[in-house]
């Protein structure tokens, strides 16, 4: 049965606020940004998966908007320049969180089992999300390397320190829901043959 558009916004505005719930509960917080949280990134995930890329993608949009508008405008104090400004809105907010949602759309209409379609695009879509935090690291966070440090390395250490730990707890969580949901089924209910 086709999931209607009622159903599908409301989904991504539940999704949305439990991500933004999930994103203040952090294991581990580092001193410039990123943190370790609970499970904070299987929202997006799911929503990707569940209802595709323009679902997807859209939702993630808009976590990474509120991200930065709940969690991140004091970061514009410690970078000057529209492109710094710029940089720090695409890659440390916009684009990261948006690459969420296109991970978890990438498996959806695969023939693998759900556990590792989904558990595949939370991989991709972590890795994406690090990615743009690894270019932002390098172009407008690498004063924070000192001098000793090169600046690649610095931000490949800073940035993959809590997102190795992200895409882990993203991978177990889509992964063990996906046991027990069925993410394209209307209800989430399970059929009784299926295991």
């Amino acid at each position: 049965m086709e999931i209607s558009k009622t159903q599908k916004l409301t989904e991504c505005a539940v999704m949305l606020a439990l991500a933004t719930a999930l994103s203040y509960i952090t294991v581990y917080k580092l001193p410039m940004g990123g943190s370790i949280t609970a499970f904070s990134q299987v929202p997006m995930i799911i929503i990707g998966y569940r209802h595709g890329y323009k679902w997807g993608v859209a939702t993630g949009f808009v976590y990474g908007v509120l991200q930065m508008l709940l969690q991140g405008l004091g970061n514009f104090a410690y970078v000057s320049g529209i492109v710094a400004y710029l940089i720090l809105i695409l890659m440390d907010y916009v684009l990261a969180f948006t690459s969420l949602g296109f991970g978890g759309a990438l498996f959806s209409n695969s023939k693998l089992k759900a556990p590792i379609a989904i558990g595949i695009g939370a991989a991709v879509g972590s890795a994406l999300r690090f990615v743009c935090h690894f270019i932002s690291g390098v172009t407008i966070w690498g004063d924070y390397a000192g001098g000793w440090q090169n600046v690649w390395v610095y931000s490949l250490t800073y940035n993959g320190s809590y997102m190795l730990a992200e895409c882990i707890i993203t991978i177990v969580g889509t992964a063990a829901l996906a046991l027990v949901l069925d993410f394209k089924a209307k209800n989430l209910r399970r059929r009784k043959t299926e295991a």
